[in-house]
């Protein structure tokens, strides 16, 4: 149940959880989204179910602990005290037993160390009590994969107890009348819209995506011809981009229906300029993140330029780590180090014209092969893709020359639609006109075929759950 895809989820735990969240009277609210989240988990991971609620209580206690006065040795050992829990349970999960590394630890980690950070640097005027803290860092809608929402913006709920709202925010929603009930089937409706739209790119577009991939794995990847080798970066891309694109709206779409802000963690990446802005567009809450919590903190770029490199040297490193500890996931992070730097180095000295050109390549071209290094973890089976994406640089036997073609054949459709909605002003369009009458009979239409297709189908946990 704990896949936002699964259909106990649709039909059953966020209907129910929905109606129990605003039956509940409103001072009582948070501790309604506190269980309801503690239920959503167990039933996911009920093995390390008791380390989520240890490091709750834990950093609950740091927090208080940390107001007043300068505590900067309190809150580096509260950092470390997380930190360490996060490694330590990436190096079990990678060299023990994958089922030891808790569902979600990397987003509630870092959830933590925001908390404390943000507590310390006095952004947090008011002391919090345990279930506002407790809810936040478990709140289901964004603790398996995120996105990273600040405690600022989980206090910017108007439908929650003791939330920061603007006086035109202030809603009595403990009085029974029209006006309430309106203003939540509002925020249910709205919710739903963004939470169908990220179901349909996950089950009609990345779940399909996924066997194509899977095709060629199972071809082997010396086997495959040129052609191929260059559709299964594309596919795995796309693949990648609309399933963790997907959730993240689903999850944005939870979080509307219950009253929260939306949370932007994708901001058509593939419309960027240059690799960096990709990454600020991509997975934008983590990007910004490691900005405020490790780069800006070591010194961004404002202590010259070897500082610089350096200071984005350790946010590479550790944005691979954080996906893996598997040599392709640090080779990833490098490789994504190394182009930015180039660009920031190289690109401003080059005619504005050039710049842009090299920059959109970098995008469309680097971007899809770096993909594959995240994507095979084998250094012999990374090798042999590479070697048939440029024969030229090694030798290798294309076993079937039409590959190509007949895979073409089977998924063109589904490649097509999801390089179209790549496409920056379709998005924009759909949240401008979503609530326009034929955007919700679409919606509809998608959200059943979506059902159909997932009550004839196994189901494919979201691909960023194992990180």
């Amino acid at each position: 149940m704990i896949n936002f895809s699964d259909l106990t989820f649709i039909f059953r735990f966020l209907p129910v959880f929905i109606l129990f969240f605003y039956l509940t009277p409103i001072r009582y609210r948070n501790l309604t989204l506190l269980l309801g989240s503690l239920i959503f988990y167990a039933t996911g991971d009920l093995k390390m179910f008791p380390v989520l609620l240890v490091a709750v209580v834990i950093n609950y206690l740091f927090g208080r602990a940390l107001r007043g006065g300068d505590k900067k040795a309190l809150l580096g050992f509260a950092i470390f005290l997380d930190a360490a829990m996060l490694v330590e349970f990436k190096l079990l999960g990678q060299f023990v037993d994958n089922a030891l590394m808790p569902i979600g630890v990397s987003f509630f980690t870092f959830k933590m160390i925001s908390y404390q950070v943000d507590n310390y640097r006095g952004k947090i005027e008011n002391e919090p009590g345990f279930i506002d803290v407790a809810a936040y860092f478990c709140m289901f809608p964004q603790i398996v994969s995120g996105p990273i929402m600040r405690f600022e913006d989980y206090l910017k709920n108007p439908f929650l107890p003791n939330a920061e709202k603007k006086e035109n925010e202030i809603i009595d929603l403990d009085k029974e009348d029209n006006s309430g009930l309106f203003t939540y089937l509002e925020k249910i409706e709205d919710g739903l819209r963004f939470f169908i739209l990220g179901l349909g790119m996950k089950v009609l577009i990345a779940d399909h995506l996924s066997m194509l991939w899977k095709d060629i794995g199972t071809i082997g990847y010396e086997s495959i011809s040129t052609p191929l080798a260059w559709l299964g970066a594309v596919c795995y891309s796309l693949e990648l981009y609309m399933d963790f694109w997907g959730y993240s709206l689903m999850a944005a779409g939870v979080g509307i229906m219950l009253g929260f802000p939306f949370v932007v963690n994708f901001d058509q990446p593939y419309s960027s300029g240059t690799v960096s802005e990709f990454y600020r567009r991509w997975h934008a809450s983590l990007g910004s993140w490691f900005k405020d919590y490790i780069y800006i903190p070591m010194g961004g770029s404002r202590k010259g330029q070897a500082r610089t490199v350096f200071n984005l040297f350790i946010v590479w490193l550790i944005t691979g780590f954080w996906h893996g500890v598997t040599l392709n996931f640090l080779l990833w992070g490098l490789i994504i180090f190394l182009i930015i730097v180039c660009e920031r180095n190289v690109l401003p000295h080059l005619p504005k014209v050039l710049e842009k050109i090299i920059g959109k390549i970098n995008v469309l071209v680097l971007i899809p092969l770096t993909w594959v290094v995240f994507a095979i973890s084998d250094k012999v089976m990374l090798l042999d893709y590479f070697k048939r994406l440029f024969p030229f640089f090694g030798e290798g036997i294309s076993v079937n020359q039409g590959d190509f073609m007949k895979n073409v054949e089977i998924y063109g459709v589904i490649l097509a639609a999801g390089l179209i909605l790549l496409i920056p002003g379709l998005y924009s369009y759909f949240e401008k006109h979503r609530k326009n009458a034929v955007f919700s009979v679409l919606l509809f239409v998608l959200f059943w075929a979506c059902v159909y297709s997932l009550s004839n189908a196994a189901g494919n946990p979201f691909m960023y759950f194992k990180f």
